[in-house]
């Protein structure tokens, strides 16, 4: 099993190691104390209520301090040395997550105010959380061992059964952005968790649909799982079958490149997943990275997004747990620009056929596998992509 080991930072926030479970490591005072001496936490920013769109919007100009693209040797999620006191004590970990020094939500825990207008405010409750991958200050999740991979799927869910247990928090989402044209603020590679007050506006769009559909269906089928079966029997945008998981890029893709990665049965959340569940999303996931980077010949900007269920009584017996992978990589040597259309409309114009695109995710050369990977590849479904 994963090991876990839970303490404080010298400001009182805290930080999480999750130790590969071949490897497990002997956490002592030496490498779980910082001796920074932080000052205190602020308060949290605010969110207001925009009436116009009944949505809330988080205002966190704090955050206009925080660390941008340091150099290697000042990087705060490597591993603590003599000359970089980092915000991870250890000399050496696996994986590490830890809350926020910058917060868009949090640190404060408690609901927004249930009844809103125009001119209404409140704390920007929450908890956002850092998830850092490897000790390594360059490289990618998808070039990760299937065992640390899987570390980093159990440090998911656990923090997603711990943060959904929060006072006030209404969903979790898990999610990496990588690379400089996406706009991140750290070369290190690792992800995010934000455990928000309110349904976020997508989650709501797309719960609301998935609502309507349960109870159109007398909730003997989700929406989630229809078009995963719908996608499936039709096979011109599918990229992998599993025994647990498939991948496709969906009918109405929005980007350019766009995978939705789904589960075989309904769960909730990555917290519902069984053992054996994870340990085949740690091969498919990284099987679906390295695809997106065998594209062209530099990496591939991308935001990887977990939609999971919302911690909402009428949304969530209709959720299903699903990752949408998307870039706006459309060429080599182009991206697509949310311009009037997408940004001012929401109304997307895709630059690429999906079809097109899952042809070339299936057709392009992964690197070698490890043993695991092999084994669960040789488990897949006859003619499907592996």
């Amino acid at each position: 099993m994963t090991g876990i080991t839970s303490t404080r930072l010298s400001d009182g926030r805290e930080l999480i190691y999750f130790d590969d479970a071949h490897a497990p490591k002997a956490r002592t005072a030496d490498t779980t104390t910082d001796h920074r001496g932080l000052a205190p936490r602020g308060e949290p920013g605010e969110v207001r209520f925009d009436a116009l769109t009944d949505e809330w919007v988080a205002v966190a100009a704090h955050r206009q301090s925080r660390t941008h693209l340091p150099p290697a040797d000042q990087c705060p999620i490597c591993p603590t040395t003599a000359g970089n006191p980092s915000e991870i004590p250890a000399d050496d970990y696996d994986v590490v997550v830890f809350e926020n020094r910058f917060p868009s939500l949090g640190p404060a825990l408690g609901t927004v105010p249930a009844v809103a207008a125009w001119g209404t405010t409140g704390p920007a409750y929450g908890r956002c959380e850092v998830v850092a991958f490897t000790p390594a200050h360059t490289g990618s999740f998808s070039g990760l061992s299937e065992a640390r991979s899987r570390t980093v799927i159990e440090a998911w869910a656990q923090r997603t059964e711990a943060l959904s247990a929060l006072p006030g928090i209404k969903q979790v989402f898990p999610f990496e952005n990588r690379g400089a044209d996406i706009g991140v603020t750290l070369h290190h590679p690792h992800g995010q968790i934000y455990a928000y007050p309110y349904v976020t506006p997508r989650a709501g769009v797309l719960g609301a649909a998935a609502r309507k559909f349960y109870d159109a269906e007398d909730g003997r089928e989700t929406l989630t799982g229809s078009l995963l079966r719908s996608e499936r029997e039709d096979g011109s945008r599918m990229v992998l079958e599993g025994e647990n998981f498939s991948a496709y890029v969906p009918f109405a893709a929005r980007w350019p490149l766009e995978i939705h990665l789904v589960p075989h049965r309904q769960v909730s959340d990555l917290a519902g997943l069984s053992g054996k569940e994870k340990d085949e999303l740690a091969h498919v996931y990284l099987d679906l990275l390295k695809r997106l980077d065998a594209l062209y010949p530099t990496p591939t900007p991308y935001i990887s997004a977990w939609h999971q269920a919302p911690l909402d009584d009428l949304l969530r017996p209709a959720s299903y747990l699903h990752l949408q992978l998307t870039s706006p990589r459309r060429a080599a040597d182009k991206l697509k620009f949310l311009a009037g259309s997408e940004a001012a409309m929401g109304a997307f114009i895709n630059d690429t056929t999906p079809e097109s695109v899952a042809e070339r995710l299936r057709s392009v050369t992964v690197p070698a596998s490890t043993p695991s990977s092999a084994a669960l590849r040789a488990a897949l479904p006859q003619g499907a992509s592996a």
